[in-house]
């Protein structure tokens, strides 16, 4: 006789077994219309699940996040069940939900093309139409393994047998339609919908290796409404024209090339927009109490193992074997390097906390396929800080580091920040009383940020409780940026100690801080965040210096001087073209600022000002100009 709990307390018992179905009902009429699945538990079910014992249950809607995935995981199926009705022989593989949607691998000789996704489309709404039951079962592996080899899906024999021994073949029925699948699904296909559409296609390696069959992947998105549906198209709309690399060639930043993949080739606007940023963030840290360091970019092989990065991340580590039979490996992150500073000369309790920064630059390898222009790269800078502390220290530390990210965030105008709290794995190190400390502290340091945030139960790091900084840009995406990670593990792994009040040596706890994250992503994001129009203190070229003609180079000339003197970064065009040409060709490379002169402006020893998006004009003496826009252009 189960007794089951929801989650506003209330309990309701059962002569008998329960499923989902029965439970909605029981709870409200309206309820079992809206339930997608239930959590039974902790763990997703569908709500034909059969509830034998006593348990915690919550039914999960469209409204919660994990209704909208199951909805998207449920449209996956239905593109590959459309694709099969549409194109018989075409073979599937795997269907996964990613961020915004889904997609499908299929393994078909022709290619898919416009005409065909438009297709698919229409076969998906009229198998929702149909409202399909859905229904799971459970198959023997052998018996698994014939039948998909016998209709002719190899590749998912294959997936069945790599599927360990101790795991369940779980198959999903859509109507006569079936898949190999974990689940959980909605009760039928009715449930998904018509707020979804197919956006692309484009290839995919079998099993993610080049080795492997080309495949073809179809992408689609699905939303619980029309009206987010169309919210999110439009947000795609808008972010191709602000696609950073369509405005980094624009605004002459940076280019990529084949003999360095995912490596930055920045020119000079776009060094000067990197170097500004780390001259803000200098300034910033310095009055934190920071103290700036560096440590080399190749290290010893047997460091990483010591620190345990080799046995995790060695495979994606660039390494390198010298005459002398040793190797060495680039550095994928700077934490190992900074303890080896902290370690150099005997440390008190007084020396702490010790707050060490770097912009270290750090290289992991991506696959080819994974790279994407300055958001996913192989050599990035961290903007890394390792502060060594006390335990008593932790809490303090916490809200100071919180405080910083987000008055950094404010001035690079991200006002919409949601803050994600991941505290103990299962698996872990360290004494659970330091644990408690550290995650009393992080939650303390979010609580008094008043900003909003999401527990990710179980998800933090094997050394420590993390808070990770997600900024909301100006269409509506979430970038996950910032991190602030408490490690109870490395600084025990690599020798860090410091002697106490009471003379023992004790191990720091270190807190592993980052604001940006990547410099290179992060300027990416900014580029796509103000679409190119970068605030003026951060735009690489603040001015440009236009005359009205040749006749009046000499007097731009002068303009020039007095601007560059000022600390404007300012350059003159002085090309023997069209006025209007100049400043469409200028304006279209997002300089902020024209600074026009003509007879009039030379007569009165004047500027006229043309600001970036506006087709105003302002008229001022150039020493206003100049002390106007100088204040401007500082952070």
């Amino acid at each position: 006789m189960p007794e089951i709990k929801l989650p506003d307390g209330k309990k309701i018992s059962f002569s008998k077994a329960v499923n989902g179905f029965e439970l909605t009902e029981k709870i409200s009429k309206s309820l079992s219309k809206q339930a997608c699945v239930m959590n039974v538990d902790g763990k997703l079910e569908d709500l034909s699940f059969s509830i034998e014992k006593d348990a915690e249950v919550k039914i999960i809607t469209e409204k919660d996040k994990e209704g909208l995935e199951v909805m998207r995981h449920d449209a996956a199926h239905i593109l590959a069940m459309s694709v099969q009705e549409l194109f018989p022989g075409t073979q599937v593989t795997i269907g996964p939900v990613i961020e915004d949607g889904f997609y499908y691998d299929f393994s078909r000789k022709e290619p898919f093309t416009k005409e065909d996704l438009k297709k698919i489309e229409n076969k998906m709404k009229e198998i929702v139409d149909r409202n399909e039951l859905t229904k799971r079962e459970i198959w023997k592996r052998d018996k698994a393994i014939d039948h998909f080899k016998k209709i002719g899906e190899h590749y998912k024999a294959e997936i069945i047998e790599s599927i360990p021994d101790n795991e369940e073949i779980s198959i999903y029925h859509h109507g006569k339609w079936h898949d190999l699948c974990r689940g959980p699904h909605l009760p039928s296909t009715g449930k998904i919908g018509k707020a979804f559409k197919l956006t692309k296609v484009s290839g995919a390696y079998w099993r993610g290796d080049s080795k492997n069959e080309m495949l073809q992947r179809i992408y689609g998105t699905c939303w619980r409404n029309k009206k987010e549906l169309d919210e999110y198209l439009l947000r795609l709309e808008e972010a191709e024209k602000r696609d950073h690399r369509k405005l980094g060639k624009e605004m002459d930043l940076f280019h990529f090339r084949e003999e360095s993949p995912g490596a930055v080739f920045w020119h000079h606007k776009g060094w000067t927009l990197f170097q500004t940023l780390v001259g803000y963030m200098r300034q910033k840290q310095k009055s934190a109490g920071y103290k700036e360091i560096n440590t080399p970019e190749i290290l010893d092989k047997t460091l990483w193992e010591q620190s345990g990065h080799w046995e995790k991340f060695g495979e994606n580590m660039f390494t390198s074997d010298t005459p002398d039979e040793k190797t060495f490996a680039i550095k994928p992150m700077n934490c190992p390097g900074c303890i080896q500073v902290f370690n150099q000369g005997l440390k008190s309790y007084r020396d702490l906390p010790l707050k060490l920064s770097e912009f270290g630059k750090v290289h992991r390898y991506e696959p080819s396929g994974a790279l994407h222009g300055l958001l996913r790269v192989r050599a990035f800078t961290q903007d890394d800080a390792h502060i060594f502390c006390t335990e008593d220290q932790i809490t303090d530390e916490c809200l100071s580091v919180t405080k910083l990210i987000l008055e950094i965030y404010k001035d690079l105008g991200f006002k919409n920040v949601l803050l994600q709290f991941s505290d103990r794995p299962e698996k872990r190190v360290g004494d659970d009383k330091i644990w408690d400390k550290a995650e009393a502290a992080l939650l303390k340091a979010i609580k008094q940020s008043k900003l909003k945030y999401e527990i990710n139960k179980g998800e933090g790091a094997f050394y420590g409780p993390k808070i990770d900084f997600v900024l909301r840009d100006t269409i509506g995406r979430d970038w996950q940026c910032g991190t602030l990670q408490v490690d109870l593990n490395l600084p025990s792994r690599l020798g860090a100690t410091y002697v106490s009040s009471d003379g023992s040596k004790k191990v720091p706890v270190m807190l592993h801080r980052a604001l940006f994250g990547s410099l290179e992503r992060f300027i990416g994001i900014l580029i796509e965040h103000y679409a190119g129009k970068l605030p003026l203190w951060l735009s690489p070229l603040q001015a440009v210096v236009i005359p009205i003609s040749s006749e009046f180079d000499n007097y731009a000339k002068k303009i020039f001087e007095q601007f560059v003197k000022a600390g404007i970064n300012t350059e003159m065009d002085l090309k023997n073209q069209k006025i209007n040409y100049k400043i469409r060709e200028h304006s279209l490379s997002k300089v902020p600022l024209l600074l026009i002169c003509g007879e009039k402006e030379k007569k009165s020893k004047s500027v006229t000002i043309r600001k970036l998006g506006s087709e105003k004009q302002e008229t001022l003496s150039l020493d206003k100009a100049i002390n106007k826009i100088s204040k401007e252009s500082r952070f």
